[in-house]
């Protein structure tokens, strides 16, 4: 691809329709093409996706390519990556974007292969340069201490997996026009490596962790599972998630799909509340990219506090009661 142009945005479905990952994605590479002055091109890979591939012209896409066929029902990394592939040789695309998810993570690596380009993953913040015209991915590292900054100055497309709740949607517009252009891609049988035998569908109350505006954790320091339900109180006021870190989780207070942390979920809501909750960097490393965070800890130098926005050094059992019936009465007004 010696000539590029445009940015291209791999979106992903839930349930059949397009998850907040997408959008996010689409806020992202809207900006990024303004300020290259060029398109935003969308892809979405599934079966019986044409409904709802236009929706995505309104939050910002110029053109949906959709790869529909009954073999990509569920994902795939040989198909999925064969798709992407056919959609970067038919737009020849500047930037290519992907989400920090379980498929993007699995797929990123083999692209970037298959294309022949860098790639930065995890990034929650991309600029563009107008003199070079080279975006400018930034991304978490050391666990979340620090932020390194790459560029892909020789290769195209220059490529990136966003983080989720990094980048915020645009506002969607209903009188914008676009195309919805159908992709033929060749999808082969017998390449399809992995075949699924079972799909388990855990039920969650409430709001999903990943997607809460509001995330309230305890730690170690909440000192048994019976304490949590302050926790979830807080959180039902703020109507916010609640995620433990690791050692809340291993001892058995939280189900292990409520970690937040490197070796859990990855959260950046609007507003993070740890409570009991020392701040180590791999709990560090899963709310870093929370706009604001809040830390509750009886110990005046645990390391939370260093990134926490506001702070209360107490204990919790007295600081909670206050804040909760605090955000009540805000919360009603």
């Amino acid at each position: 691809m010696t000539e590029s142009s445009g940015v291209l945005i791999c979106g992903e479905l839930a349930g059949g329709k397009p998850s907040s990952i997408t959008y996010e994605l689409l806020g992202a590479g809207r900006r990024l093409a303004d300020a290259l002055g060029e398109k935003l091109n969308a892809l979405l890979i599934g079966d019986g996706i044409g409904d709802v591939a236009g929706e995505l012209i309104a939050w910002g896409a110029d053109t949906v390519y959709v790869a529909d066929d009954p073999l990509l029902k569920d994902y795939q990394p040989e198909p999925y990556a064969a798709a992407i592939k056919k959609a970067c040789q038919k737009t020849s695309p500047e930037v290519l974007l992907l989400g920090q998810t379980s498929v993007g993570r699995d797929l990123a690596p083999r692209l970037a292969f298959a294309l022949g380009t860098g790639l930065a993953m995890d990034c929650i913040e991309l600029t563009v340069d107008p003199a070079t015209r080279l975006v400018t991915l930034v991304r978490p590292v050391y666990g979340g201490n620090a932020l390194a900054a790459f560029l892909c100055e020789k290769t195209r497309p220059q490529m990136a997996t966003v983080r989720a709740k990094a980048m915020s949607p645009v506002e969607p517009d209903g009188s914008r026009k676009g195309e919805v252009v159908k992709l033929e891609v060749q999808v082969d049988a017998a390449s399809i490596r992995v075949r699924y035998v079972e799909t388990v569908k855990q039920e969650a109350e409430g709001i999903r962790l990943e997607e809460a505006a509001v995330v309230v954790s305890g730690g170690r320091g909440m000192g048994g599972a019976e304490n949590f339900a302050m926790l979830e109180a807080l959180a039902k006021t703020l109507k916010g998630a609640v995620g433990g870190s690791r050692p809340a989780c291993d001892s058995g207070w939280l189900p292990s799909t409520q970690q937040v942390g490197l070796t859990g979920k990855i959260v950046a809501p609007d507003l993070y509340i740890a409570v009991g909750i020392s701040g180590s960097s791999q709990h560090l490393a899963g709310c870093s990219g929370s706009k604001h965070v809040v830390a509750i800890n009886k110990d005046p130098e645990a390391n939370i506090f260093k990134v926490a926005e506001f702070g209360v050094i107490g204990d919790y059992k007295q600081a909670l009661p206050a804040l909760i019936k605090k955000c009540g009465e805000l919360v009603a007004g």
